[in-house]
Formats: structure tokens, sequence, C-alpha cells
């Protein structure tokens, strides 16, 4: 008896703690996760583009003289600068909503991402509608491109990227369109411009083995009298060392040529677009009803 009043005594001193079920939660770990770690790579993307940007401007340095921009659309460290920006907002705005369970940045990324779904949409729509406009826009800032060559590092790439390996081609029409440019102009050879009556290094076609390109390649090609190949004397660019085709033309030629692979590349954005949104209102709806059962 002592002893059944001893453990009865202890029991009441040190009684056992008492096992609760634990409800489950209303909000899927496995979306929230995977709206996190999406949204993390975006906004570790988002930051570099941007750096880079900003880095892009800072060496020019543009922040010092932003007076000197005459087009800013057109100007790719503005691009990339805008590009990096959105991407960081809509990887900050998913990240971290969905780490916290914010559904206010939840709500947020939400709309941006429909907004700039429905965006694309109507670029998309306009630009087979109004296909003329586009391209007297595409002709417009190619010729700002030709104009400002030697003035803007950036744009400098960016054309020499286009004719030498994206299109393949030589100015808007062709390589007298290169005439527009004070360094390139034939009548620049009064004023001793080795460049008059030329056009860029990236007009030219690579040769056979080929390693290093010649950066002089399109000095006076555009000369009448041109002496190409030994004795043969042209009187317009010939086919063996630069591009004839204009780039407006490669452009429209390179679209008609991969338009399935952009019109998959569009939708499969778009999908992605559509089920990024569909993902956070459904977490939304998730934290919403968590809220619920805890009042």
């Amino acid at each position: 008896m002592p002893a059944a009043q001893n453990a009865e005594r202890a029991a009441r001193k040190h009684p056992r703690p008492q096992t609760t079920v634990r409800e489950p939660s209303e909000i899927s770990c496995c979306l929230k996760y995977v709206i996190f770690g999406t949204n993390v790579l975006f906004w570790i993307f988002g930051l570099c583009i941007l750096t880079i940007g900003i880095w892009a401007w800072s060496e020019k340095d543009t922040f010092n003289n932003l007076g000197r921009l005459t087009n800013i659309a057109l100007d790719p460290a503005f691009v990339l600068i805008l590009v990096g920006t959105l991407t960081f907002i809509i990887g900050f705005t998913g990240c971290v909503g969905a780490l916290r369970e914010n559904t206010c940045l939840l709500l947020g990324y939400a709309i941006i991402l429909a907004l700039l779904l429905l965006a694309e949409m109507t670029v998309g729509i306009l630009g087979f509608v109004f296909k003329d406009w586009i391209k007297a826009q595409a002709t417009g800032g190619f010729q700002a491109f030709i104009v400002h060559y030697r003035e803007d590092p950036d744009q400098q790439n960016l054309i020499d990227w286009i004719q030498e390996d994206w299109l393949q081609c030589c100015g808007i029409e062709g390589p007298k369109d290169w005439d527009r440019n004070n360094y390139f102009n034939c009548s620049s050879r009064e004023v001793g411009s080795r460049e008059a009556c030329g056009v860029p290094f990236s007009c030219c076609r690579r040769r056979p083995n080929e390693i290093i390109k010649n950066k002089q390649c399109g000095y006076d090609v555009r000369k009448p009298g041109y002496l190409s190949q030994g004795s043969q004397h042209i009187q317009s660019p010939s086919d063996w060392q630069i591009f004839e085709r204009g780039c407006l033309r490669a452009g429209e030629e390179w679209m008609e040529a991969n338009l399935i692979r952009v019109a998959i590349t569009g939708m499969t954005v778009g999908i992605c677009q559509v089920l990024g949104i569909c993902f956070a209102q459904h977490l939304r709806s998730d934290i919403w009803a968590q809220k619920a059962k805890w009042h």
C-alpha cells in the first residue's frame, strides 16, 4: 500500500504530457517552395542584369551626362536596366511573398505577371496587324544606330552583333546605307577619314580558315573601281567580301524561317506566366483558409 500511494503521489506531482493531434496545415509546402525557389532564381537573374546595365551606364559616364541621351529607348544599357528592374521586382514579390506567406506581395506578384502577359499579347497582336508600322519603327531605330555608330560603344557592339553574327547583313537596305554615318560617308575622304566609302568590319564575310577577324576589311569597299581580287574591278560590294543583303530583309527572312520557334517560345513563356498567376492565387487562398481556422 505505501508503494502504491507513493506512485500515486509521484504521478500527481509529475503528470504525463498530454498528446494533442496537430491539425494539418491548409498551406501546401510543395506549392509554397516551388514559388519560392523559382522566384529566387528570377531575383538573382534580375539583379545581375540590373548590375550589368548600371555598370554599362557608369562606364559611359551617363549618370553625369544624362542630357547626352538623344533616344534613351535605343540605349542597350537602359534596356538592360529596365528589364533587370522588372525581373528583380517580380522575383522579389514572388520569393518573399511565398516565404513569408504575405498575401499582399503574392497579389502584387500575380498582378505584375497578368499585366506583363497582357502587354505581350497586345504587342504580338499589333505586330501582326501593323506590320508596316513595325517595319518603319525598326528602320528608324536602325538608322539611329548607323548615325551614332561611333558615338555609343553599346550601340556599336549591338549593331556589329546583328550584322555579323545574327542576321549576317549590312545596313538597312544594303551597304550604301552607311553613307548616313559621318565616318563612312564618301565625302569624309576630304577630311582624312580612312573609313570613307567603307563599311564596318561586321559587314565583312568571314573567309575560310580565318581565325582573327580583319578589322579593316571594310575599308574602301564602296569606292568606285575598288580592286577586290587581283585585277578584277567592281563598282559595288562583291559577294565574297561583304554582305550585300540589308538587315531589314534579313530580319524578315529570319522571322519567316523561325516563325514556329518564335511562336512556341512565346506560348511557353505565356503558359509559365499563367501558371505563376494560378500558383500565387492558390497559395493566397490557402493562406486565407489557414487564417480562418485560427480565428
